[in-house]
């Protein structure tokens, strides 16, 4: 079955987060999105863990309906919920502060009530969706996998500066370094907004390993920013052992986001509005030349400081990818928005109506469809965005970047724009 998955998200128990982000507001955001399995997030918050139980129940192996939906689909057709959390670490090693926020895959809400308990004996759980232990990643991966092995361990946005595997602020070199003997046990890594496969691909470990692509979505409107297409059972073992071979019969695809719009591409000082690609970042010595304090090392600098091949290396078994922008904001684009406005939902609303879910329209409907059920400048951007036709403005230190395009406001039918 050929299927959509968004793995890490995060609920309303989350700091910075959306009160409409729970199991009603994401059934009905998945099913806007294309999204089939989407995960939980959050499975460690007391609160949140107790609305899962009282909600969910199995209706495959590892994968869970809301018995309280108010969809008017039938199950079949419904969106599939995985037991998901982020978790941070903050711990010392090898004389540095390490931060690695980590994404965990469970198969059954047995599993995570064990888990829970576990580490809500060391640890405050309540404070936070995504909760802050004091603990070593190796160790965290060696205390869930002692719960069950069946448990899926997954360094979130692999590059990201801040809290990340390989981050320039407080990261490795390597899985081995992070990990050691416990490394054969981390079979992916999520790319992150401000990454895509390709630049993941340079390094050793992006090489050998799955890479996943999620939205960490903060509010259901962001659902779907990443995902994976898969062509699977549905089924968590089947999910999670597609994963762990890296099957590129049965995982099709990765949607990314264009990384230079992800926050952390380039390096930058947001303070000072300054911005620069790794190569003028040597000249000036990774000093902002406005301030003279350091710069922020992005998501760019950093994989080319730890590759061991040249961008464009594709490895072996490499599991392919689409970038995309996502629909809001080409609408908003396309009718000369400054943001998403009413005019722009009412819009989306109506392309969902008529053409089908977000994923669809974006990639695989076909566009003399699109360009007769929609306006034209709206088929013209997604078009533009199919194509790759883009101008982009890279983001940096917490400062998203910009996709653009530009559309011709005059009406065409669908044959001219088509060639035929």
């Amino acid at each position: 079955m050929k299927f959509i998955a968004d793995f890490h998200i995060h609920s309303k128990y989350s700091r910075a987060t959306s009160k409409n982000i729970d199991l009603v507001g994401l059934e009905i955001g998945a099913q806007k999105k294309g999204i089939k399995v989407i995960g939980t997030g959050d499975f460690t918050h007391p609160g949140w863990f107790n609305e899962l139980k009282n909600n969910l129940q199995e209706s495959e192996p590892g994968l869970f309906l809301n018995k309280h939906s108010i969809s008017a689909k039938e199950d079949k057709d419904r969106p599939r919920f995985i037991l998901t959390s982020e978790i941070s670490c903050i711990y010392k090693k090898n004389d540095r502060v390490r931060k690695i926020h980590i994404v965990l895959i469970a198969p059954s809400l047995k599993v995570v009530e064990k888990i829970n308990n576990t580490l809500g004996e060391d640890y405050n759980l309540k404070s936070d969706g995504r909760p802050i232990l004091g603990l070593d990643a190796e160790e965290l991966l060696k205390t869930v996998l002692d719960i069950s092995p069946d448990i899926l361990f997954v360094p979130a946005h692999c590059f990201t500066p801040w809290f990340s595997i390989f981050g320039s602020k407080s990261g490795f070199n390597s899985v081995q370094e992070c990990f050691g003997e416990s490394s054969k046990y981390i079979y992916a890594l999520e790319t992150g907004l401000s990454a895509d496969p390709a630049m993941i691909w340079m390094n050793p470990d992006g090489q050998r390993l799955t890479l996943l692509s999620n939205s960490d979505a903060h509010s259901v409107e962001k659902l779907g920013r990443e995902a994976n297409v898969f062509d699977a059972n549905l089924d968590y073992f089947d999910i999670v052992d597609t994963i762990k071979k890296k099957d590129n019969k049965r995982f099709l695809n990765t949607i990314e986001f264009y990384p230079q719009e992800g926050k952390y591409y380039y390096d930058g000082h947001m303070a000072c509005s300054f911005s620069c690609s790794p190569q003028e970042s040597k000249k000036y010595g990774n000093k902002c030349p406005k301030c003279g304090q350091n710069l922020i090392i992005g998501v760019l600098n950093r994989s080319q400081e730890i590759a061991d091949k040249p961008y464009g290396f594709i490895p072996e078994g490499a599991i392919p990818y689409k970038n995309i922008v996502p629909l809001p904001e080409i609408i908003t684009q396309a009718l000369g928005l400054n943001s998403f406005t009413k005019k722009a939902e009412i819009e989306y609303n109506e392309m969902i109506q008529k053409i089908g879910p977000e994923f669809h329209i974006l990639v695989d409907a076909p566009l003399e469809e699109v360009y007769k059920k929609t306006r034209p400048e709206i088929a013209q951007g997604i078009e533009k965005v199919r194509k790759g036709d883009v101008a982009i403005i890279p983001g940096y230190d917490g400062v998203f970047g910009k996709v653009g395009f530009s559309v011709k406001k005059e009406t065409l039918k669908p044959q001219q724009v088509l060639g035929i």
